[in-house]
């Protein structure tokens, strides 16, 4: 009867053993058969999935942005993009100062509010030529736009060796232009509070360069023109002559997969 049960053990023990095999034997097989799959529409150079979700970074010519983007395939040639993005827009004026007496906070004197435009939108994507082989570049043209809600955070400037701050708009603000008395500018959480809110619309088209390793995979570079219309003037720094519409020129970078 010993012997049995042993015998039992045994086969117990050597059937799970050779199941693990298979089991990592078949996982072996369908990663490569995977991996094949990859290279063969790669070296197709046909990129066929229906949809995708990016992860994007941006310099502007007059700031820097980010975005997350859903794209769904309506074709092999044509697809619609949804994109939602934040940006900071800046003034060409713009240059950091610190107070050679005291050690704080750089500022930017004369700067009315940090101006962060934040868009929903979507583009047509079209195909213009896809990968030749597995080093090709799919090249898409996209156009399109949205609403573009723009958050005006008012820039606050410290006075002194005090815990004193002072905006534009306030009754002192002949003291915001004072730089003799200007000891640092606002940290990160200062203004919040007092943001305000201009609606806005916005047209863009771009073309995209994809250079992923593999199709299920968006690694890209993008180059655009962005138009920006608000519904009143945006004042960005003190004396400048303040504007409603932004033409802007951007390039980003893309990352994120396809399914």
């Amino acid at each position: 009867m010993r012997k049995l049960f042993l015998i039992i053990i045994a086969l117990v023990i050597a059937g799970s053993s050779f199941a693990q095999k298979q089991s990592k034997k078949e996982k072996r097989d369908h990663n490569r058969k995977r991996i094949d799959a990859l290279i063969k529409q790669e070296e197709e150079g046909v990129i066929a999935y229906k949809k995708h979700t990016i992860f994007g970074g941006k310099l502007i010519n007059n700031g820097y942005g980010a975005f997350v983007e859903f794209g769904r395939l309506n074709s092999v040639k044509k697809g619609m993009l949804y994109q939602l993005e934040i940006a900071e827009y800046k003034s060409n004026r713009e240059e950091k100062q610190s107070n050679l007496y005291a050690y704080s906070t750089p500022f930017i004197f004369g700067k009315q509010n940090f101006f962060y435009p934040v868009k929903l939108g979507v583009q047509q994507q079209i195909l213009f030529g896809n990968k030749s082989n597995k080093n090709g570049v799919s090249i898409t043209g996209n156009y399109g736009g949205g609403i573009s809600v723009g958050l005006l955070r008012p820039y606050y400037v410290q006075l002194g060796a005090t815990n004193t701050y002072v905006k534009y708009q306030s009754a002192d603000s002949a003291k915001f232009l004072d730089p003799s008395g200007i000891s640092g500018g606002p940290g990160f959480s200062k203004g919040w509070s007092d943001v305000t809110v201009t609606p806005g619309a916005y047209l863009k088209t771009a073309l995209r360069f994809d250079y992923g390793s593999y199709n299920e995979i968006v690694s890209a570079l993008e180059i655009g023109i962005s138009a920006d219309y608000y519904s009143k003037k945006i004042p960005l720094v003190v004396h400048e002559k303040q504007k409603q519409f932004f033409f802007t020129g951007y390039v980003a970078i893309l990352f994120g997969r396809r399914k």
